[in-house]
């Protein structure tokens, strides 16, 4: 189960995960975003209440961080042990903006 909680303001989106971005989730992510992102110049994914992400959720980050890449910028916070683990391994900690 992913629960998902987007808060927006004006050309900024804060989008707060929590639970698992899997498989199952990661179409529903996609949609979250689909209809929001065009206007968003910064965006900010709060991980702290991620447990576990797979490939399919590594994938809609990718998407997510090639889309603003011509658009704005877009940086993961509260990213726990776990999840930088899988980001280190994946090389994905050199793709992603991680603070």
């Amino acid at each position: 189960m992913l629960n998902i909680v987007k808060e927006r303001r004006d050309d900024a989106l804060t989008v707060k995960l929590e639970g698992r971005l899997d498989t199952t989730t990661a179409p529903e992510l996609e949609g979250a975003l689909r209809d929001e992102l065009s206007e968003v110049k910064a965006l900010v994914f709060d991980l702290s209440g991620l447990e576990y992400i797979s490939s399919a959720g590594l994938r809609v980050l990718l998407s997510t961080q090639k889309t603003m890449n011509r658009q704005g910028s877009m940086k993961l916070i509260g990213v726990n042990e776990t999840i930088m683990e899988i980001f280190s391994i994946t090389g994905f900690c050199d793709i992603l903006t991680i603070e």
